[in-house]
């Protein structure tokens, strides 16, 4: 369903960010040695040019990814309280239905609220998801069925009207939430972050060892700074799996309150 979805362990995704960073500023270290090895007074004062002007553009790019990805979340996480409002409302409009409505249209409304509970309670996966689609809308349609027998045996039914009013709202905002979910950070963007980050890191390192007072722990240091960024901007994009997760608690409580 997802064109890319994010399942790696956490752990690993910030671990392979750090090594792959590392090894570009070891390698940048490794090749300034052999240089210097080989031509001692030949040190182009340019390198330090270039090394600022790739960190340069590397805060640049990851300014402007962690800006995309932070409003993919921020879309996310609301989706989940204008869902949960929208339920709630369905659910409010629906006691006013006559029976055996009523009754049938309030199952129906607690399993719709506890599939989206249950998906979230373990990192969904793109087929747990699909399911949890195609489930919510077998649900959606015998909800709209429960509206168009009310509303055919009393065309000018109030509280019919405000119920279907209420589950357009609430249909509606599934689509928006799955749309979110599919608006990840473009990948071609964490391949330009890496590509950079793997120059100007590199940079760093071979700049250390032409001549500067800088060691490896310094450009180590930043390395993993700069990896442990872009990890991060990962982990916010993906929502549900990682550290960095979209709260479900709005969904929580009109589960409970449902219960009760």
């Amino acid at each position: 369903m997802l064109d890319r979805f994010y399942i790696l362990d956490p752990w690993f995704a910030y671990g392979l960010s750090a090594v792959i960073v590392l090894a570009a500023a070891e390698f940048g270290r490794w090749i300034g040695v052999i240089w210097r090895r080989h031509h001692p007074e030949d040190v182009s004062p340019d390198i330090l040019t270039l090394e600022g002007a790739t960190l340069g553009l590397l805060a640049l790019m990851i300014g402007f990814s962690f800006s995309i990805a932070l409003n993919r979340f921020d879309a996310r996480q609301s989706g989940v309280a204008d869902e949960a409002n929208a339920i709630g409302t369905s659910a409010l409009y629906a006691r006013m239905l006559p029976e055996p409505h009523a009754s049938e249209v309030k199952g129906l409304l607690h399993d719709y609220v506890q599939l989206r509970v249950d998906l979230f309670r373990a990192p969904p996966s793109p087929i747990s998801l699909e399911q949890m689609i195609r489930r919510s809308n077998q649900l959606q349609a015998e909800l709209a069925r429960h509206a168009i027998e009310v509303s055919a045996i009393d065309p000018h039914s109030i509280s019919a009207g405000l119920f279907m009013h209420a589950l357009n709202e609430m249909f509606d905002l599934q689509e928006k939430r799955i749309a979110a979910a599919r608006n990840r950070v473009p990948g071609l963007v964490f391949m330009l972050l890496y590509g950079i980050a793997v120059v100007a890191i590199g940079f760093s390192g071979y700049a250390s060892a032409l001549g500067s007072r800088r060691g490896r722990i310094p450009v180590a240091i930043m390395a993993v700074l700069v990896s442990g960024v872009i990890a991060m901007v990962g982990d916010i994009d993906g929502s549900q799996t990682g550290f960095i997760n979209v709260s479900q608690q709005a969904m929580h409580d009109l589960a409970q309150s449902m219960d009760r």
